[in-house]
Formats: structure tokens, C-alpha cells, sequence
């Protein structure tokens, strides 16, 4: 078995890890994160007092420099972690819940090291998006994460419009005191009967997920006013069926590529495939009498 490398004993190779912090319930922290809190020689965290009560639920002492790293000093502090990972230092990064860089810090310090050739891994753990989606009981084979909306209201339903006929099941974060316009603003754009799923405090005490088409969830909100972390997932725009050409329309379809050079089996084929029809079905129109 192969024995396990503490990162602590690789602080010469420099590197920044990327921890999936639990949402809300400790006991979702991997063995691995307990691991790179413990040994990293720096920890940017989102909240460094979040931090702090998530290390004393996991029963880890913190031993490298704690600094803060949020929205409104990441710029300013992106240099100062890039000059201790050209150091040699192990840098781990930490947000309030999930993995940083999806709608949270990270991105741009993922970027600054990449160009600086350091390498750059994760602790993967929980994720809101992935977690509200599986719950949600809508289609989860193919989706898309549209993070936070816009926060101006003709900004949010000018995106709204963008994404009517997306087909993919969406998932969406939105801001608590957003939540009931964004609802609205949804049932208006995508339909009142459009299924959908909001999430609430996933993994903590009050964790609920209302699953209701768009305009009753729209209405339940307004009544209700839903607090927390809130992920949204939204069934996709059904899809829009093809519209079958008349039988004229296929019939000379198929001629003209006869006349372009075409056999009439290989004619038959292309248009079957244009159209998005069987191809008995085109045959059929063709030698019908």
C-alpha cells in the first residue's frame, strides 16, 4: 500500500490546493482537508473566523499564517500568495462552503499561479450546485450553472430572456432579498408551469428544498420570504420539434440532389439526415404512387 505523502514534506515544490469546504454540516470535510489545514503553510481563507470554528468542529489546529482572502481584497492580495508559492510554500485556499472559484474567490489567484508555474490542485468536496441538483428531482444528465444573476433588475431579466430556451436544466445561486423578484422574474420569462426547485440551507439545521413549478414557487416566496444560502435549479425549455416538411417538399428535395449527381438511395439518405427524419419514412414519400 502506498504510504501517503503529507503535503507538509512537499513545501519545496510550492503549490496551491483548493479545499471543497463542508456547506454547512462539519462531518462532510474530507480526511484530506483536515489533512491540508493541519500541514499547509498558509491558509487564505474567505472568513478567517468561519475558519477558525471549522477547524475546532474537525478538531484541527491550524499551524501555518492564516490571512484573509475575499472579494474585496483578493486583487491586493493575489501578488502576496503568488510570492510565497514562488517561495516554496504550500498555499491552501478556503471559502465559507464549496469549492472556491465557482461563484466564490479563487479564480484569479488560480490564474496568477498557473502563469507563475505553480502547480495547482484540489481537496474536492461538497458543492451547492452538484448537491441542489441531485436533489431537486429534475433532470440532471445535462445542465448548466449560471451562478449569480445580475443583481439590476433589467440586467437579471435581460439574461432571463438569453436563457428562455436553454434546454439544459439550470442551476442558479441567488441572494435571499433577490429571491422573490428573481422568482417572478423567471415565471414571467420562462412560464408560470416551468418545474423548478428552490434549496435551502443544504446540509444545515433548516435545510428545505420546495419543489413547485415557477409561478407557485414565485408566490410561496413572496408569502413566505425564505432566508439562507439559496440554490435555485430550473427545469430546461422542452425541447421545440422539428416541423416535417410536406411530402412535395421532400419529394423535390430528393431531386435535386438526384440532379446534382446523387443516387437515389444516397439522395434519399441526405435529406432523411437534413430534415432529421427516418429515412423509410422519406422513402416512402418518394415511391409512393
Amino acid at each position: 500500500m502506498k504510504e501517503r505523502v503529507d503535503v507538509s514534506e512537499m513545501s519545496d515544490l510550492g503549490r496551491l490546493i483548493l479545499l471543497g469546504a463542508p456547506l454547512g454540516n462539519p462531518a462532510d470535510a474530507s480526511a484530506r482537508l483536515r489533512d491540508v489545514l493541519a500541514t499547509a503553510d498558509v491558509v487564505a481563507a474567505e472568513d478567517t473566523r468561519r475558519l477558525g470554528r471549522l477547524a475546532r468542529d474537525l478538531d484541527v489546529t491550524v499551524a501555518g499564517r492564516i490571512i484573509s482572502y475575499f472579494e474585496g481584497n483578493e486583487e491586493r492580495r493575489t501578488p502576496e500568495l503568488v510570492d510565497e508559492l514562488t517561495a516554496g510554500r504550500v498555499v491552501a485556499l478556503v471559502t465559507d462552503g464549496g469549492m472556491p472559484s465557482v461563484s466564490d474567490p479563487g479564480y484569479r489567484l488560480v490564474r496568477a499561479a498557473l502563469e507563475a508555474g505553480i502547480p495547482v490542485t484540489a481537496a474536492p468536496g461538497p458543492s451547492a450546485v452538484t448537491t441542489a441538483l441531485a436533489l431537486s428531482g429534475l433532470p440532471s444528465d445535462r445542465f448548466c450553472f449560471e451562478g449569480f444573476l445580475p443583481r439590476s433588475p433589467s440586467g437579471r431579466r435581460s439574461r432571463l430572456r438569453a436563457l428562455a430556451d436553454e434546454e439544459r436544466t439550470l442551476v442558479i445561486f441567488e441572494a435571499p432579498h433577490r429571491i422573490t423578484a428573481a422568482l417572478a422574474d423567471l415565471a414571467d420569462t420562462f412560464g408560470a408551469d416551468r418545474p423548478a426547485a428552490l434549496c435551502r440551507e443544504l446540509t444545515k439545521t433548516y435545510e428545505e428544498v420546495v419543489r413547485r413549478p415557477l409561478g407557485e414557487l414565485a408566490r410561496w416566496a413572496a408569502d413566505g420570504d425564505p432566508r439562507g444560502e439559496i440554490t435555485l435549479v430550473v427545469a430546461g425549455a422542452p425541447a421545440t420539434p422539428a416541423t416535417r416538411p410536406d411530402d412535395d417538399t421532400l419529394r423535390a428535395a430528393v431531386a435535386d440532389r438526384e440532379a446534382a449527381g446523387l443516387t437515389r438511395r444516397d439522395a434519399i439518405t441526405e435529406v432523411a439526415s437534413s430534415f432529421g427524419l427516418r429515412r423509410r419514412d422519406v422513402y416512402t414519400v418518394v415511391h409512393q404512387v
